[in-house]
């Protein structure tokens, strides 16, 4: 169970304040799928990684009683002279893994070939997506964080990465942002729709996406206050 408890993030653009996260109070519950949902810049993104533990929130508090990865993909964190078998195996050790199957595994997953072992400086954007998903799909969690991967690689990637990540699902909790809706349909089981700062928590993720389809088309629910209403 992951719990946010009034959590507030502001960004200044230009000088302009632009709240992302206004008082959130929130519990992701253990076992369920959460989608998050809202337009670009509603502070979905924002959110998972403060939850990650990645960014820090300006006030209020994340507390969780298991384990969360990083947002899954995220490629952020690679040190650009070391290979990729040689990020792998330090991010092995540093939360306490088999390295070997670890390097095992994504080195199957990812199918960088001898690309696995040359600086990851030299990585393409592809390839250092297939590297960061490989890595993040190895290491158990009890919630995943999860922000946009289904569009990453070819087809014949993104059906296997969809397979795995169902399956890790499966086994753990997840929070999950993406723009598709059939994908966020099928896979989650409970939705949070994220407008101007303020979210909104839905047991029913149709009725999540019904809410986020008709504000993107200008319909705001009541929920969302006046002042909230612009932008």
């Amino acid at each position: 169970m992951i719990k946010v408890k009034d959590l507030w993030k502001t960004y200044y653009v230009k000088g302009t304040p632009k709240v992302v996260a206004h008082g959130l109070n929130l519990t992701f519950p253990t076992g369920k799928s959460v989608g998050l949902f809202g337009r670009n810049g509603a502070g979905k993104s924002t959110l998972l990684r403060m939850v990650a533990g990645v960014e820090d929130p300006d006030s209020g508090s994340i507390t969780s009683d298991g384990t969360i990865s990083w947002p899954v993909g995220f490629a952020g964190s690679f040190h650009p002279e070391l290979t990729g078998a040689q990020n792998i195996r330090f991010v092995g050790r540093v939360y306490g893994v088999d390295t070997d199957e670890l390097i095992a595994f994504v080195d199957d997953f990812a199918e960088l070939n001898e690309h696995f072992h040359a600086p990851f400086r030299t990585y393409s954007s592809g390839m250092r997506s297939r590297l960061a998903f490989g890595l993040s799909m190895g290491i158990k969690f009890d919630t995943y964080l999860i922000d946009e991967v289904n569009s990453v690689g070819d087809a014949a990637f993104r059906a296997r990465s969809l397979a795995l990540m169902k399956e890790r699902i499966g086994e753990s909790s997840a929070i999950i942002v993406s723009h598709s809706m059939p994908f966020m349909r099928e896979i989650c089981d409970l939705g949070v729709v994220m407008i101007n700062g303020y979210a909104h928590w839905f047991e029913d993720v149709k009725e999540a996406i019904a809410t986020h389809e008709a504000a993107m088309a200008g319909k705001l629910p009541d929920w969302v206050p006046q002042e909230a209403r612009r932008g």
